[in-house]
Order: structure tokens, then sequence, then C-alpha cells
């Protein structure tokens, strides 16, 4: 079967577009350095022929609310427009766990507004939703730093690593669509401050995490359960000490 990772280049691209690879099917990495380009529509028909299903991991390059807004809005439509040309059976999309609890933020509207493309577009699909990836950790701490401090909200955070993210894609890419939402997650949830304190003691990381329950994550505020599914999810194997055991020995 014929699949396109858009994004296939990218952290989770990859390791999707090598594990249904591995499983023989015809894969296509998807981006503006192969030559396809969501944004534009330069090369998507071409790359689109053929395809059964279409993985749609691209990330904006800029997160300043227009930038991302247009990105998402204007790949978004290009994409419903050439996956009903192509006959696409499926489109698959990843996501963000509390997605539409953060309205606050411009990046997360610009994921609203992705996820309302999608469903409109008649194309039969499947959003997976997923909590944060650990390795997006440090992005936390260097968005939340003031000085030596890092200022966090206690709010509960249920982080997933990037291998268990393309796992869940892959098999979502191989299932019916659901026509709805599948979140997936972590084993292990923490509150982001107790988090963040372990992960920069892990890293040598001398700074200390102060815990605010003002500060916004993003520019958005969060209540205790934002960043956690709500009910049941689909949960990774990989817990965080896993996971830095395993980036230290790359």
């Amino acid at each position: 079967m014929k699949i396109v990772v858009i994004g296939g280049t990218g952290l989770i691209g990859k390791k999707v577009v090598a594990r249904l690879s591995a499983q023989g099917h015809d894969v296509i990495a998807a981006a503006p350095q192969t030559g396809v380009n969501a944004l534009t529509g330069e090369g998507l028909a071409e790359a689109l022929a053929g395809a059964k299903v279409v993985v749609d991991l691209a990330n904006s390059p800029s997160f300043e609310d227009a930038a991302v807004l247009h990105f998402f809005e204007t790949s978004g439509r290009n994409l419903a427009v050439a996956e009903k040309e192509a006959g696409v059976a499926h489109h698959v999309a990843l996501s963000v766990v509390g997605t539409d609890k953060l309205q606050q933020s411009g990046y997360f509207r610009a994921k609203i507004a992705q996820e309302a493309l999608i469903r409109q577009s008649g194309v039969p699909y499947t959003i997976v939703r997923s909590t944060q990836f650990m390795e997006f950790l440090g992005g936390i701490v260097q968005s939340a730093a003031q000085g030596d401090a890092i200022r966090l909200s206690s709010a509960l955070i249920q982080p997933i690593s990037s291998d268990d993210v393309a796992q869940a894609v892959a098999e979502r890419a191989l299932a019916a669509p659901a026509n709805g939402i599948v979140e997936i997650a972590g084993p292990e949830q923490f509150k982001m401050s107790d988090l963040v304190q372990r992960y920069l003691k892990a890293i040598g990381d001398a700074r200390t995490v102060q815990v605010d329950p003002a500060a916004r994550y993003f520019g958005a505020e969060l209540q205790t359960g934002t960043l956690v599914p709500e009910g049941e999810a689909h949960l990774g194997r990989v817990g965080f000490e896993d996971w830095m055991r395993q980036s230290r020995a790359h």
C-alpha cells in the first residue's frame, strides 16, 4: 500500500516512515527537502498519486500567531484538495492532547483550525492527539526560563517518547479511519514542575524550578488536567527514567 508521510523527514516522521517501510509498504517521506511542500502545494499531486493513506506530521517553522495559523490552514486546505483528487482513503493527523482547552495560545488556536478542516474535508480521518513528547522537555525549560529560575505550573503532564508516538501513529495509519479523535500518552503522570526539576538534575543543569500557578504554557493558562487525557488513552511503554537512559546512550 502506498502511504505518504507529510513531514516525513522530521523527528516523528522519520520513525513512522521506517516502521511502515519495514512492513513492506510503499512509503513516501514528503517534505520541502524532498520536493513536496504542503504549504505551497508544490509536488503534492505527484506524491499523492495512487496513495491510500496520508499521514500529516508537518509542523509550522514559526510559532508566531499569524504565521502558524496560516501554515496549518493553508497546508490543511491544500492537502484536502489533493487527497480528494487522488482518492485517498484515510487521513491521519498528529495533534495535541488538550488542544481545545488551550485557545489562549496562538499555536493551539491554529491546531484547532487544522482539526476543523480535517473533519470538514470529506476524507475519512483519524486525529491522533498526543501528550507532550519527552524530547520537548528542553523546549518547556527554554520557554519558562527567567534568569536562573524556571517558572512552571504544577499542572499534570504525561509525557510520551517519540518512539511510542511513532508506533501509535504507524498503527493508526494501517487501521480503519476512526473519524474522530484517538488520544495517546506516556505511561506515567507527573506534576510538570516536578518532572522538569528531575529533568534538569538528570542533565546536570543547576537551575531550579519555581512553582507558579499563574505560569503560562506557551501563552495559555493551565488547569490541573489540561495536558493529560480525560478518558481512555493508548499508553506508550517508555517511562521517563528509561527515556533518560536511552538519551544518554545516544
